[in-house]
């Protein structure tokens, strides 16, 4: 059972409610900690264009406050330059994305194809992986995230669909590098 303080202002941060977290999500987020190596494929379904390239991801669990909150940071950067930054606009090369749980949600500071704030529902297909449900502007996305042998793996699998029609479709084969 998921225990909120409902407080009117959810900016992150301050205030931020507190929450007794489901466990098994917290561990699984723990296991993503890291730096991983991002081998990334991008189809973009109206363009009939693939591109392939190789992106930094690094996942650090923040301190908090109150011991039931599990915040996170998300800097991601790219290995090299690549074409891909100036063809498709939408897609930062560099960032940084600030996230907590809430209950089954991740409540995201902004998203990777927007510096809007919302909320990622999540739902637990086992211990290894989770599906992550975002809707933000036009935009609804699907993300499977799958960890491997041991955690030293990651399979993500994400579709975006924008104004209900199938857009970009993204495979992700991550090795973690730094633990």
């Amino acid at each position: 059972m998921v225990a909120i303080n409902q407080k009117k202002n959810l900016n992150f941060g301050e205030n931020a409610p507190e929450i007794n977290l489901n466990s098994n999500l917290k561990r699984w987020f723990s296991r993503n900690i890291g730096l991983w190596k991002s081998n990334r494929t991008y189809f973009f379904e109206e363009e009939q264009k693939t591109y392939n390239l190789c992106m930094n991801l690094n996942i650090q669990a923040l301190e908090n406050k109150s011991k039931w909150e599990s915040h996170y940071k998300f800097n991601w950067y790219p290995e090299k330059k690549y074409k891909f930054f100036e063809e498709n606009r939408q897609f930062k090369e560099s960032g940084e994305m600030h996230a907590f749980l809430k209950g089954h949600q991740l409540m995201r500071e902004n998203f990777y194809l927007s510096n809007d704030e919302g909320i990622s529902n999540i739902k637990q297909v086992d211990e290894h992986e989770m599906i992550f449900e975002s809707s933000y502007k036009n935009w609804y996305i699907l993300e499977h995230t799958r960890l491997i042998d041991s955690d030293d793996y990651r399979f993500r699998v994400i579709y975006s669909w924008n104004k209900n029609k199938l857009k970009i479709v993204e495979n992700h084969h991550e090795i973690k590098i730094i633990k």
